[in-house]
């Protein structure tokens, strides 16, 4: 996963030629730029996510007014768009990626998929929480917005509240058990106890580690009770007005889905064709797993045995969060070092990767990119939970190359590298989950094949994290489209025969995913209730390997192949196929 800069420079002016640029900015561009700029105005949190001007103090418009005016910002670009001449092959992707982000975008919207939103994961219930980690607060003036913003919140969730009525009415309404996460996560955040906003505000300082004043800090005691307060309304208005007409129907049905896919993706694919190759998929990295096993420990040993097992080993395991970050920087360094010049061009910003044990305890391992002048380097980080001391590489190692090299860093990180060249949408409007997440685990696969985890713990630990993403395909189009389970995996203890549902859901990962029951019981939950998303990092895996096989079969080299299609930024799949031709 990734999380973007909030310090990455704003877009330039409509028509400005970018600093000391190669490319100067056409026509398209300034439909981009203008489109960045009028989306930044429009969706305060999307400036601040972002690093770009706007107003720091202020929160999104939820209502249905609001949607509609993003809504319609789509369609007026698209309008734009209808009538521009591309003057190069940059322009020619640009018009290609927002033709079709755009309209995927206003055909959710039309079916009312912004007006319902509503889950576990990926809703205003979980957006408002998270987004004030984005917010700077480095100085007092910095510390009085994020105040500002906390005032805000009741606001924002009560027009949340009118867009979810306007869709009740219009009978579209989450399926409970969605509605019951978001009731429970609404009533963490209200309390002072569990609420993100507490802790934010508790010990507030500058960038200096100074001590806020004493009016501030009441200010955003107070700020914060205020925003609580408007999470317990919202979970107040679901209990009440929401909960009782939802359904137990976890399945959105083909159509909805086709959509969401697509969303997602930025590709059409044949969704029953994709249920198979899910199915085929995971049968091969089990039986790939059961070798290893055998191999590691012995005829006889299953792979869940294995697991634990590894996560036993001496061996392959590092004790501290010192120990972690040293080991976590010395493989991304000697991933960049084999990697540059070989396998990638990777230009002198972009050497430089940061591991970092983050400062929260979530859990979490992500990816920040780097601010636009590199000042800042792209950085790998580790969230430890409290108590935790000993780390299995084994698992882990795949991880670094996911975020760091190749993945995330130079993914993200040439994004940045190509300010002159690429225009703000290209670099930071424009995110497709199946693009980038598909990027990542095509790189951990990459470095098992060029031989970066030939150790068969390592490559149970690769084909640990293939696995999980191959079960999600099964599991999430299984679920939505209302496929019968399959035969293979029928005598699997609480899966059976029939029709997939929750119950047997849960059953497959239980045996497929080594995860803590609390942490899966919540993945289970997010499949569920966001559809679509968790099957675009396999299946956008398997684009970029079509793309990369098609490209080598053509003559291309493997460097030259990563390079082209590093270059493009990130765009939807079936556009980088089409840049690739």
């Amino acid at each position: 996963m990734t999380r973007s800069s909030a310090e990455s420079a704003g877009p330039v002016e409509a028509g400005e030629t970018r600093p000391n640029a190669a490319r100067p900015a056409t026509a398209v561009d300034t439909i981009a730029e203008r489109y960045v700029a009028h989306l930044a105005d429009l969706s305060p949190e999307f400036a601040v996510y972002n690093g770009l001007p706007g107003r720091r103090g202020e929160l999104d418009d939820y209502s249905p007014e609001g949607l509609a005016a993003l809504s319609e910002l789509d369609r007026s670009t698209l309008r734009e768009l209808e009538a521009a001449a591309p003057a190069d092959d940059v322009d020619r992707v640009t018009v290609a990626a927002m033709r079709e982000r755009l309209t995927v975008g206003v055909e959710l919207a039309d079916a009312g998929e912004r007006l319902r939103s509503l889950n576990n994961i990926a809703s205003p219930v979980q957006s408002l929480r998270d987004g004030f980690d984005n917010l700077p607060t480095g100085t007092e003036e910095d510390w009085a917005d994020f105040a500002s913003a906390l005032r805000d919140v009741p606001r924002a969730l009560t027009q949340y509240a009118q867009s979810l009525r306007l869709a009740l009415a219009r009978g579209d309404v989450a399926a409970r058990r969605q509605v019951e996460a978001a009731i429970s996560q609404a009533r963490d955040q209200a309390a002072q106890a569990t609420s993100s906003y507490t802790a934010l505000v508790d010990g507030a300082a500058t960038a200096d580690g100074a001590p806020i004043p004493a009016p501030l800090a009441e200010e955003l005691r107070t700020a914060a009770a205020t925003a609580r307060e408007g999470f317990s309304r919202i979970a107040d208005v679901l209990v009440a007005e929401i909960l009782p007409h939802a359904g137990d129907r976890d399945a959105v049905g083909r159509e909805r889905y086709e959509r969401f896919s697509r969303d997602f993706l930025g590709a059409v694919v044949d969704l029953d064709e994709t249920y198979e190759w899910g199915r085929e998929r995971l049968a091969a990295i089990d039986a790939e797993q059961r070798a290893i096993a055998e191999r590691l420990y012995g005829p006889g040993v299953g792979v869940r045995e294995a697991l634990d097992r590894l996560n036993a080993d001496p061996a392959r395991t590092v004790h501290g969060t010192r120990a972690l970050q040293e080991w976590m920087q010395a493989t991304s360094d000697a991933a960049m070092a084999a990697l540059d010049g070989v396998h990638f061009d990777i230009p002198a910003p972009l050497r430089t990767l940061e591991c970092r044990i983050a400062p929260s305890a979530t859990g979490g391992i992500y990816y920040t990119g780097p601010s636009d002048d590199f000042s800042r380097p792209g950085r790998m980080w580790w969230s430890v939970p409290a108590g935790t001391e000993d780390f299995a590489t084994w698992q882990e190692r795949t991880t670094v190359f996911h975020e760091g090299v190749p993945g995330h860093h130079l993914q993200v990180g040439m994004q940045t590298h190509l300010r002159d060249e690429l225009n703000s949408w290209r670099r930071l409007a424009c995110w497709v989950s199946g693009h980038g997440e598909g990027w990542a685990l095509y790189a951990e696969k990459l470095m098992a094949d060029l031989g970066f985890q030939d150790d068969p713990g390592d490559r149970m630990g690769m084909l640990d994290s293939q696995r999980l993403r191959a079960a999600r395909v099964v599991l999430d189009i299984g679920v939505h489209l209302g496929k019968e389970r399959p035969a293979e995996l029928a005598d699997l203890p609480g899966v059976g025969e029939g029709v997939w549902d929750a119950g047997s859901a849960w059953a497959f990962l239980r045996h497929n995913v080594a995860m803590d029951e609390p942490f899966l019981r919540f993945e289970l939950d997010r499949y569920l209730g966001w559809p679509g998303q968790a099957p675009s990092y396999a299946v956008g895996q398997r684009l970029w390997e079509e793309a990369r096989d098609g490209a080598l079969a053509g003559g291309t080299s493997l460097k030259d192949f990563h390079t082209r299609a590093l270059r493009l930024g990130s765009v939807g799949l079936d556009v980088l196929r089409g840049a690739l031709a």
